[in-house]
């Protein structure tokens, strides 16, 4: 070989290792808020249990249209009222290589089961679990449950040799600020590998080539970069100068001038989410008030001012652009146990708001701080501010304390917060979910103190009931108490809008959960 025939030669080379590097599918994309832990069943937030769900997997998962489909799970069925056979997907290896089997569920059902996990209440049907052989297991639970495969849907299953290696067989202690391996390193099944986590700076996911669906992909993607940007116009900055792909959560007043930009596009949804606030009934006396010695949201008179106070319309037209629908409970279309009806609101009547108020005995109203997320919800903050203003029409003085979901969500499961937004996606879309979280006097999630024994026995029963008639019953009964309670006050059920690229295929779903085992990125 010649000089000249070398020379061509590592030309050549050179020129393949480029094409190569540039045929590489790198999706870049940005959000406001990173998640909370890698830790999969530490927080139960809609981020987190994305961001977990590109690398971890569950039983059962649901396809485009929310339908279950199988997972890690290749079929299930009921066994009577005693509870559900699994059977598992063969062949299936984490990705540190290990094989995934029916030790692995039974584990990862145990921990989720700890009293550390965010996501108990969806297991706490479940007495036993039964491992027939190494791809069989059945989940005996205490009296029939009609909806467990729903349940979970989110529930990811994890590596018993690797979390005993580690340390990790109980989830952390999120609330407590507790740091362990679990919470920024991973051992999952799924379609993509954490090659570089940077909590709230950087999260690289790669393709896992050994992935169980990796034959049948549907995505193209090699690697994925996050970024999380939490000021709202530099994300649409970002996106419309190429910096990344896709932004999850654009601001809504933004979407038509994307649109409107070449090579860019956006897409939008009803999302199965409600906002609310919550009012802690449940202390003798509020933290953050003037009032002294007794609580005015134990007084019915004064969360139903509250309620007539706040111009849900308005922040629909002015604040949310027209993509929000008013909300009368605090569970979407969508969900079984809705109804039009239902969501039907009182009228807002500052007056009327006003009378309540002098009627329960604060003529002049009285102080509050309302505790408030800014990197969660569309458009949370300015929502809050919206609430502040129109509170004060009644002469009620609001302190506004928004800060990061990282630090709002602790407060509420800590019981700190007096007065706080909230938001709430429903992956089972079964109300059962809504009152196990939000409305059990037991509920991990219920920062009200609201305790009523006949919503307790509802709760619990509809959650074993077989006859769907007597089951949807007790479900219109159970709302109808929490509506004329006025536990909660509903604010709208949200509009998703997605912007990306031209160049990216990645089909939007109503739990504003992207999965990119679909995405294509030409």
């Amino acid at each position: 070989m010649n000089i000249r025939t070398i020379a061509i030669a590592a030309m050549m080379s050179t020129t393949m290792l480029v094409g190569a590097a540039h045929a590489e599918k790198v999706l870049r994309w940005t959000s406001q808020g990173d998640a909370l832990t890698l830790d999969p069943m530490g927080q139960n937030e809609g981020p987190t249990n994305s961001m977990n769900g590109q690398i971890y997997e569950p039983l059962v998962n649901r396809d485009r249209d929310m339908v279950l489909e199988p997972g890690l799970a290749e079929s299930w069925k009921p066994l009577g009222a005693t509870g559900w056979e699994f059977k598992l997907r063969k062949g299936v290896k984490f990705h540190d290589g290990a094989d995934f089997n029916a030790e692995d569920v039974a584990f990862s059902i145990a921990r989720a089961q700890a009293q550390s996990s965010d996501f108990k209440e969806q297991v706490k049907s479940i007495k036993e679990v039964k491992i027939i052989d190494d791809h069989t297991v059945q989940f005996l639970t205490d009296g029939p449950n009609p909806i467990l495969p729903n349940e979970i849907t989110n529930l990811y299953m994890m590596d018993k040799g690797w979390s005993e290696k580690h340390n990790v067989t109980v989830p952390q202690e999120f609330e407590a600020g507790e740091e362990t391996y679990a919470v920024r390193n991973t051992n999952g099944t799924g379609p993509f590998v954490v090659d570089q986590r940077l909590p709230d700076e950087l999260t690289v996911l790669v393709k896992n080539p050994n992935w169980w669906g990796a034959a049948n992909a549907e995505h193209n993607i090699d690697k994925i970069e996050y970024r999380p940007i939490k000021n709202a116009a530099t994300r649409v900055a970002a996106l419309l100068s190429g910096e990344v792909d896709f932004v999850l959560d654009p601001p809504l007043q933004d979407l038509k001038r994307i649109d409107s930009t070449a090579e860019l596009k956006t897409v939008t949804v009803n999302q199965i989410r409600t906002i609310f606030f919550g009012m802690d009934q449940g202390v003798a006396e509020l933290r953050n008030s003037d009032v002294k010695g007794k609580n005015p949201f134990q007084d019915k008179r004064v969360r139903q001012a509250f309620y007539q106070a706040l111009d849900v319309a308005a922040i629909q037209r002015v604040v949310m652009e027209g993509l929000s629908f008013p909300a009368g409970i605090i569970t979407s279309p969508g969900v079984h146990g809705f109804t039009k009806e239902l969501d039907a609101r009182r009228p807002f009547d500052p007056a009327a708001a006003k009378g309540l108020l002098a009627d329960a005995g604060y003529p002049n109203g009285f102080t509050i701080q309302l505790d408030c997320p800014n990197n969660r919800y569309n458009n949370d903050e300015k929502i809050c501010q919206a609430a502040v203003a129109m509170l004060a029409k009644i002469g009620v003085t609001v302190k506004l304390d928004a800060i990061p979901k990282s630090q709002h969500f602790p407060k509420i499961k800590n019981r700190v917060s007096d007065f706080y937004m909230l938001g709430w996606g429903v992956p089972t879309l079964d109300s059962h979910y809504v009152f196990s979280y939000l409305l059990h006097s037991k509920g991990s999630w219920n920062g009200t103190g609201f305790a009523n024994a006949r919503v307790d026995e509802l709760t619990d029963t509809f959650a074993v009931e077989t006859d769907l008639a007597k089951r949807d019953k007790m479900i219109a009964e159970a709302w109808s108490i929490v509506k004329d309670e006025i536990v909660y006050l509903p604010i709208h059920h949200q509009v998703i809008g997605w912007g990306m690229s031209t160049k990216l295929d990645l089909p939007i779903t109503p739990n504003d959960s992207p999965q990119f085992r679909w995405a294509k990125l030409q």
